[in-house]
């Protein structure tokens, strides 16, 4: 029986279809394999209608770090593919079988198209969700509406708190009465309604055309008349029940522990107070329940009389809390405000956030130019991946709908959702599990599923899938995860390892859990304090064991010890990761914390560096000085602060070192500052020898580097100092760069929240709080799904907190799934019966592991857990154990022998030195220090550092010219003034030398330019007047042959060449030179030397005249006060004495060789003119004409290729 083909080479590549993908089945490796099947066009009738390149295959993903990971796998994927098709590699089954798939003779073909699909991959379409948005509103601005430039602002917070107080000053500012003091009481400020409004900005509402006060009045105005009809018989009612009550109390018709005068007569003078005020406010406490036909009838002997005030104070309290109240109409009015304002303002700036990317991708969609948008971006993308599918959001979702048309299941395009349900743990960011339910409706009978797990061994797939299972299959139970009917949990099987998790030779269980054996729920605290001790001593054990070769990896009888970076422990949060890291330290435990969510200010390190910003910037007041010298961070001896109270020179050496920060603060800048701060109270040597010392060092860098960031664009120290307060406050929005960083790399226990943790793995992993879980907040905004879509709820009554509970618990559902399977060979738990607070019930049927557990059902005692656990204890590959003991044991480094690094000796020299000269190497005198090493390379990098190299020496350019000096000739001398005069040559061929001079006035308005920004404003007329005489006057060539400028119709300005050389002798160059030009004038010799490698270099302009082709080199030297001085016999010797002579024939050598290149019948004596040099000062006579011999072109062409001999001349 043939073996099933893998789902990556038959899933057919087109339509609308979800790939369930759960824990590490391979869902990066199924993504590049689709893709090279798209690539090649692969599958017969599941391939897609043509063979695609990576520009047109959408691949979009959620962060910037899996978008590079995903571009590097695909990347690397095309590549092996391309050498198994080139059969130079086996590569493995996948490839193999994709590769039998074509015919032999396409095999080529198809390498073919791999490897260009591999060269394209930094133009393929693999990117974020934002970044994909931003690219279409950019690309596509016509059918989207919007602009073609728009700047993306990561940290909007400052514009939101501007329009809010805009809000502020336009709505609340012209309040009066009521509506006021119910404004000032409520909102408080600006800031408070801000924080207020924040949950409701993302909110899609319809504004009111009704104002604030309106609405706040009439609001106000039925609560008043509301609550006046509850008040309206309570005084009277209070009376007659104060004579109720005297008269049983007097009687003896109650029972007086429950009922006294001490006790009624507050509450009874509080009704009276209440009823008879304007305070809406009662707090009876007790009373509401006790004065009611029921809480009398538990202390009346006999029957309790009637009274219509018992009855209504049954329902007072549920009255009072349903008054109208205008707070939730308010909020959402303003909220309905700010965010059209905020929208306004941000396109009036031309700027987008992370979200406007989507919203306006989206409207635009849904516009009315919407269809041809989606058709132009569906022909662009035929073909749409999304990974991490389960984290996508409803208006994620509604683009990519409205794109390919999910329900449509197109033929003509293919949308792939690719996803783990089980793993939709992002709730905080917007990403919605509902919204995944949603598509998986939408494409039902097109499901397909990763079944086999290549991350884990089989025994820890077996444990995971045992835990889930169990919840899964309960009688009348909801599921594993809470949706049986939309998200049944399937278990996957396992490719396993080859390695095997072994302590003392012993194979260990793949689960462990341990229970915290107590008679009564415990709290949190306890949990927290006994598993994590409990914990850190166990992995001491373990760690103490893998040293001595007892613990490890058992892979084919060959061990492979367990070390520090083999542990994971996974966390929920901060406080849950300082208790395992501290217990682990304690124990000599080094640990790192890895988090997505642990903001760096959120550090005492952030606001101890406040106090020292402000102390440095006001060195001379006490108070913030001595807050600064006293924090914790500095970690002065009290002894050195009370020295500092005792000793007047001490304090003022502190001052004076304070303002030395302060003026290093103004002059260098705050990381400078801060750096020299940190190096004079010897923090780092310190800090190091703290346990915690690496973190709090990492978090002072971290906090130095962003305030050097932030510096760039406040102004002074005091914003400096205000835009770190106000971050410290939380007013800022959280960005990337502000996640706590990892303060090492080295091999230590990783301590990571398990949201950071997803698609990560780890050999062991520890999930010591894992009941542990925070409950529905009912005094904070709820967002809640009510079927059709989540809505932001203000105010929880019952059924929304149930509705937020269950989505909690659904969550943490999800988190628990994740954590499990991060493990390759073990993990373990622990377990323990929680409550919560000061409360005494069990709350731990309200955990992720509870539920799964105990099904939902609350335990009833304590000693009942170990009845939950039954089933671990009697699987295969798991064990139920009590918490481990905690120990003082210590975890020491045993020091293997001492490093010595050994490196490969190649066996010879290298055989050559190869290097990039060009002719401003070449002509460095017999004496002169050489201005190059051999070990660089010698060639300039652009046409103006060659000019300036060129030019006349810099000392030139000091020496003021002739009072006789005319025109040109007064221009400054030296190499900045020649590049500046090469540059309006550069520019005038690239203008194009007859459009500047059928045009005078934009060559006087490029001069300008340049001229005023060296301050040469004076020469603007003269350089114009030259410039044209330039490029009109006839420049004299061969005999009465002259060519002009502005004439030409075939040139190219600045062109570069590169030449190879080999072995080339420098000394041999220049004797044959000399041989041929200039005969007879002395010049100075080249130094001996050797060009290997390259020759570079650029030529001026290259034109050519009549059938002949010419160099043409600009030489801005002077030779003399007038025109007069430029005789062909002193340009000679200019020549000669700068060894351009040298030069001049290099760049015919250069032009010979690419006109033998591209000439077909190209012949030396028809087809080369030569080499003009022109001396631009004196436009009229300063044009000289070389042409070395053809033989000397040949026998420079040879030397150069390294087939010269020497003795030939």
């Amino acid at each position: 029986m043939s073996q099933q083909r893998p789902l990556a080479l038959t899933f057919p590549l087109h339509g609308s279809r979800l790939i369930e993908a759960s824990a590490g089945t391979g869902k990066t490796f199924t993504i590049s394999a689709l893709y090279l099947r798209l690539i090649l066009g692969h599958g017969r009738d599941a391939a897609f209608r043509e063979a695609l390149l990576p520009p047109q295959i959408l691949v979009v993903t959620f962060t910037d770090a899996a978008t590079r990971e995903l571009r590097d796998r695909i990347r690397a994927r095309l590549v092996e593919a391309a050498t198994v098709f080139r059969g130079d590699a086996q590569g493995d089954d996948l490839l193999r079988e994709l590769r039998a798939d074509f015919a032999q003779t396409q095999w080529d073909e198809c390498a073919r198209r791999l490897e260009l699909a591999a060269q394209w991959m930094d133009e393929a379409a693999v990117s974020t969700i934002h970044g994909w948005c931003q690219r279409m509103l950019r690309e596509h601005a016509f059918d989207s509406g919007s602009l073609f430039s728009q700047t993306l602002e990561t940290d909007h917070s400052e514009l939101l708190a501007e329009v809010v107080r805009d809000y502020w000053r336009q709505n609340c500012y012209p309040l009066q009465g009521a509506a006021l003091q119910w404004v000032a009481s409520v909102w408080g400020t600006p800031d408070g309604l801000g924080a207020r409004l924040r949950p409701l900005l993302g909110e899609e509402s319809e504004g009111t055309t009704q104002s604030l006060g309106e609405l706040l009045d009439n609001a106000l105005q039925q609560r008043e008349q509301a609550l006046a009809a509850l008040k309206s018989p309570w005084l009277a009612w209070a009376d007659e029940l104060q004579l109720l009550l005297d008269a049983a109390v007097a009687a003896k018709q109650v029972d007086g522990k429950k009922i006294q005068a001490r006790f009624y007569n507050p509450w009874l003078a509080k009704l009276r107070e209440w009823a008879g005020g304007e305070e809406s406010r009662l707090d009876l406490g007790t009373g509401f329940t006790r004065l009611t036909p029921d809480g009398l009838a538990e202390a009346w002997k006999g029957e309790v009389p009637g009274h219509p005030a018992l009855d209504a104070m049954a329902l007072l309290k549920a009255q009072l809390d349903a008054l109208p109240d205008p707070a939730d109409a308010a909020l959402r009015h303003a909220a309905a405000w700010v965010r059209q304002r905020f929208d306004w303002e941000k396109r009036q700036r031309a700027e987008m956030g992370f979200d406007d990317m989507l919203v306006r991708l989206d409207a635009a969609l849904q516009g009315s130019n919407g269809t041809r948008l989606a058709e132009v971006i569906r022909r662009q993308f035929p073909v749409a991946m999304i990974d991490e599918f389960q984290d996508t959001d409803p208006l994620q979702y509604r683009i990519f709908d409205t794109l390919y048309e999910v329900d449509a299941n197109r033929d003509d395009c293919g949308l792939f959702m690719i996803g783990d349900p089980k793993q939709a743990i992002y709730s905080f960011r917007g990403a919605d599990i509902h919204t995944y339910l949603r598509a998986r409706r939408a494409t039902f009978g097109r499901h397909y599923n990763l079944e086999k797990n290549f991350r884990s061994s089989q025994a820890m797939v077996d444990a995971v899938n045992g835990v889930f299972l169990r919840a899964e299959q309960r009688d009348g139970g909801e599921g594993a995860f809470l949706l049986r009917d939309d998200l049944p949990f399937i278990e996957v099987g396992a490719q396993g390892r080859r390695e095997v998790w072994s302590v003392g030779g012993q194979a260990q269980p793949a689960l462990t859990v341990w229970q915290l054996a107590s008679d009564e729920p415990v709290a949190k605290g306890v949990y927290l304090d006994v598993v994590a001790a409990g914990a850190a001593s166990k992995i001491v054990r373990l760690l103490d064991l893998g040293q001595r070769g007892q613990a490890g990896f058992n892979k084919e009888g060959v061990l492979s010890a367990l070390r520090p970076s083999d542990i994971a422990v996974l966390v929920r949060d901060f406080n849950e990761a300082q208790a395992i890291r501290g217990e682990l330290a304690a124990r000599g435990v080094r640990s790192v914390y890895l988090s997505d969510k642990d903001s760096v200010f959120a550090a005492q390190e952030a606001r101890d560096l406040l106090l020292w910003l402000r102390a440095c910037a006001e060195p001379d007041q006490d108070r913030p000085l001595r807050a600064a010298l006293a924090s914790a961070t500095l970690g002065l001896a009290l002894s050195e602060l009370e020295q500092l109270n005792l000793d007047e020179r001490t304090w003022e050496r502190r001052v004076m070192q304070f303002r030395d920060y302060r003026q290093r603060w103004q002059r260098q800048g705050v990381l400078p500052m801060l750096r020299q701060l940190l190096q004079d109270f010897e923090l780092p040597q310190r800090l190091m020898g703290r346990d915690d010392g690496e973190r709090v060092l990492t978090n002072l860098l971290h906090l130095a580097e962003l305030l050097q960031q932030a510096a760039a664009e406040l102004d002074g120290e005091l914003a400096l100092i205000r835009h770190l307060g106000e971050l410290l406050a939380g007013e800022g929005q959280a960005a990337d760069e502000q996640v706590l960083r990892l303060e090492s790399d080295e091999a230590l226990v990783r301590v990571v929240t398990i949201h950071k943790s997803k698609g990560l793995e780890y050999p062991l992993v520890f999930l010591p709080f894992i009941c542990a879980f925070r409950p529905v907040d009912d005094k904070k905004p709820l967002q809640i799904h009510d079927g059709e879509r989540r809505r932001l709820v203000l105010k929880a009554d019952e059924d929304s907190l149930a509705r937020a509970e269950r989505e909690r618990l659904g969550e943490d559902l999800r988190l628990l799934y994740v954590a499990l399977t991060r493990a390759r060979h073990a993990c373990w738990l622990g377990v323990a019966d929680l409550k919560i607070g000061n409360g005494k019930k069990s709350r731990l049927h309200e955990s992720a592991l509870g539920y799964l557990l105990g099904g939902g059902v609350s335990l009833g005692a304590s000693g009942e857990l170990a009845n939950w656990l039954a089933p671990f204890a009697a699987g295969l590959e798991s064990t139920v154990a009590p918490v481990p003991t905690a120990s003082e044991q210590r975890y020491r480094v045993i020091d293997d022998e001492r490093f010595e690094p050994h490196w490969r000796t190649p066996v010879r020299r290298a055989a050559e030195h190869w290097w990039i000269a060009s002719y401003s190497a070449l002509r460095l005198d017999e004496d002169a220090p050489s201005q190059f090493s051999r070990h660089e390379d010698a060639a300039p990098d652009s046409p103006a550092m060659q000019n300036a190299i060129d030019d006349e020496n810099q000392l030139l350019a000091l020496a003021p010219p002739p009072v006789s000096a005319q025109g040109m000739h007064r221009f400054p001398r030296g190499p900045n003034p020649g590049t500046f005069l090469h540059g309006l040559l550069e520019m005038a061929a690239q203008e194009g030398f007859v459009a500047l001079v059928r045009e005078p006035s934009k060559l006087r308005e490029a001069l300008a330019r340049r001229c005023q920004r060296r301050g040469l404003e004076s020469w603007i007329d003269p350089l114009q007047d030259w410039l044209l005489a330039l490029l009109t006057q006839p420049l004299q060539l061969e005999g009465t042959d002259a060519v002009v400028l502005a004439e030409l119709t075939q040139y190219q300005p600045e062109l570069e060449f590169w030449l190879e050389a080999r072995g080339v002798d420098v000394r041999l160059l220049d004797q044959w030179v000399q041989q041929c030009e200039l005969p007879g004038i002395a010049r100075q010799p080249l130094r001996a030397d050797t060009l290997n490698g390259m020759f570079k270099g650029f030529i001026d302009l290259i034109f050519e005249h009549q059938g002949r082709y010419y160099v043409a080199d600009y030489k801005s030297n002077w030779l003399g006060s007038d025109d007069g001085a430029y005789t062909h016999e002193a340009m000679e010797v200019a020549i000669a004495s700068h060894r351009y002579d040298l030069q001049y024939v290099l760049y015919v050598l250069a032009l010979h060789r690419q006109l033998r290149l591209r000439l077909p019948d190209y012949d030396y004596d028809q087809h080369l003119g030569g080499a003009l040099y022109l001396f631009i000062r004196a436009p009229q006579q300063g044009a000289y004409l070389a042409r070395p011999p053809r033989e000397l072109i040949e026998r420079l062409d040879a030397l150069f290729m390294g087939e010269a001999e020497e003795g030939a001349a």
